[in-house]
C-alpha cells in the first residue's frame, strides 16, 4: 500500500498486514488483519512519527521515498518502544544520521535495550516540551502505561491532528484510510475489541489523562492512531466511547462464560441463560472452548455482569477456562456483579478456584455459587433458571 495524503503536508506512510491473526503472542486474535500506522510531516523540516513492525522495512521505505527521500528526514519522534511500533528503529537509524530523534526517557532505555543502537542525536521529552518544524509545532503528551511506561501522545496544532499511538487504534486492515470510508458499526465494534484487549486495564489512568487533555482545549480534527484506520468524522464520538469504557459505564448485560467435561456444566449455563433471559435482560453465553476471548473480552467490557461456570477436573476448574480466568484477573475489572457455577464427579474444586480468583482480583461483587454433582436433574435446573432470574433482578 503506498502512502496517503491526509492533509497538506501530511502523509500516511505505514503498511498493513493483511494476513496477521494472532496479536500480542496469542492474546489477541486479529481477524480482520493489523495495520501498522506511520506518519511523515513535510514542512521547513521532514517528521516522521512512529515507525513500522520488522519485517515490513522495504514497504515502509518505499512509501517514505515516495514523498521524500529517507536520509532526509530530520525529526523521528517515537511515541512507543514496542516491536510492532519500533521495529525499522536500527534501519531508520542507520538511513537517517542526521535525524534527531525524540522520546520519552523510557523510550530511550527501553529502544537500546531492544536493539543494542542509538542514534547519535537524542532528545528525552515530556509533557510540556515542544519542537519546531517550521510552519508546526508538535506538543508531547506523556501517557505512561497507556499502554507502557514509555508512551506518549504527539500533537501538531497546525494540522489539528492528535498522534495517538496505541490510543484510539483498531486492528483494522483496509485500503481505505479514514473512519467515515467504512462500515462504522464494523469499525466502532473493533475500536471496542482494541479497548477491551489492549487498554482495559487502564481505565482509571486513562480516565485522568482523557481529562487532563480535555483540559489542554487542543483543537483535535483528527486522532490518527498506530493502528487502524483514522479518525476525522467521527472524532468526538470515539472520545465519548474512551470516556465510557475508562470509566468503566455498564449496560444490563451478562456474559455466561463456562467450560464442560460431559455437558452437564453446559446444561446448567443455559438454563441460567433461560433464566435471565425472561427477565427481559440481553445475555450472550460463550463455550470458552470454542468462542474466541478477544471476542469475549470485548462483551465483557460494558457487561454489568460476569457468570463463570467449570466442571472440575483434578479437583480444579478445566484449562481453558483455567487461561481465561489468568486474562480476566488481568483486566481489573470494576463495578460488575458475578455468579459461579459448575458439575463435578466425585469432588469439587472448580467453584471455588474460580471464586477465588474473582474475589483476589476486586471489583465484581459475588452471589451465592451453585454446583451439582455428576448430570442435573430437573429440580437443579429448575434451581439453576431461578438462580439466573434472580442475578437478572439484581443488576
Amino acid at each position: 500500500m503506498s502512502a496517503f495524503k491526509i492533509k497538506d503536508g501530511a502523509y500516511a506512510v505505514g503498511v498493513v498486514d493483511w494476513n496477521e491473526r494472532d496479536f500480542h503472542g496469542s492474546v489477541y486474535r486479529t481477524r480482520k488483519g493489523v495495520t501498522y500506522n506511520s506518519y511523515l510531516l513535510k514542512d521547513e523540516k521532514t517528521v516522521l512519527i512512529d515507525l513500522v513492525r520488522t519485517g515490513f522495512e522495504k514497504e515502509f521505505l518505499d512509501n517514505i521515498s515516495s514523498i521524500v527521500e529517507p536520509s532526509k528526514i530530520d525529526i523521528v519522534i517515537i511515541n512507543h518502544i514496542e516491536p510492532d511500533h519500533s521495529g525499522a528503529f536500527p534501519t531508520i537509524v542507520k538511513l537517517c544520521p542526521n535525524a534527531k530523534f525524540y522520546g520519552t526517557q523510557k523510550a530511550k532505555e527501553g529502544l537500546f535495550k531492544y536493539y543494542g543502537v542509538m542514534p547519535q542525536n537524542w532528545e528525552s521529552v515530556k509533557s510540556g516540551s515542544k519542537i519546531n518544524a517550521g510552519k508546526r509545532t508538535i506538543d508531547f503528551i506523556d501517557v505512561p502505561m497507556l499502554h507502557w511506561p514509555d508512551s506518549m501522545f504527539s500533537y501538531s496544532a497546525y494540522d489539528k491532528i492528535l498522534f495517538s499511538n496505541d490510543g484510539f487504534g483498531q486492528h483494522y486492515a483496509s485500503n481505505k484510510i479514514f473512519d467515515d470510508e467504512v462500515d462504522l458499526a464494523i469499525l466502532f465494534e473493533e475500536a471496542k475489541k482494541y479497548y477491551a484487549n489492549i487498554l482495559f486495564p487502564f481505565g482509571s489512568i486513562l480516565s485522568a489523562k482523557l481529562g487532563a487533555i480535555l483540559k489542554m482545549n487542543l483543537e483535535i480534527e483528527m486522532i490518527a492512531p498506530s493502528h487502524g484506520l483514522i479518525w476525522r468524522k467521527y472524532v468526538p464520538e470515539i472520545l465519548e466511547k474512551y470516556a465510557s469504557w475508562a470509566g468503566q459505564v455498564c449496560q444490563n448485560k451478562i456474559a455466561i462464560i463456562y467450560e464442560t467435561m460431559w455437558q452437564s456444566t453446559e446444561k446448567m449455563a443455559r438454563k441460567i441463560l433461560e433464566g435471565i433471559t425472561s427477565q427481559g435482560i440481553e445475555a450472550e453465553i460463550f463455550d470458552i472452548a470454542k468462542n474466541d476471548r478477544t471476542d469475549i473480552a470485548a462483551y465483557l467490557l460494558d457487561a454489568k455482569g460476569i457468570i463463570v461456570g467449570s466442571s472440575t477436573h483434578d479437583n480444579e476448574m478445566l484449562p481453558v477456562i483455567a487461561a481465561f480466568m489468568q486474562f480476566f484477573k488481568g483486566l481489573k475489572a470494576k463495578g460488575r456483579k458475578g455468579l459461579v457455577f459448575g458439575s463435578y464427579g466425585w469432588a469439587g474444586g472448580a467453584v471455588k478456584e474460580i471464586e477465588g480468583i474473582i474475589q483476589n482480583a476486586g471489583g465484581v461483587e459475588l452471589a451465592p455459587s451453585i454446583s451439582v454433582q455428576f448430570a442435573p436433574n430437573a429440580e437443579e435446573l429448575d434451581n439453576c433458571f431461578k438462580v439466573g432470574q434472580a442475578f437478572a433482578k439484581s443488576l
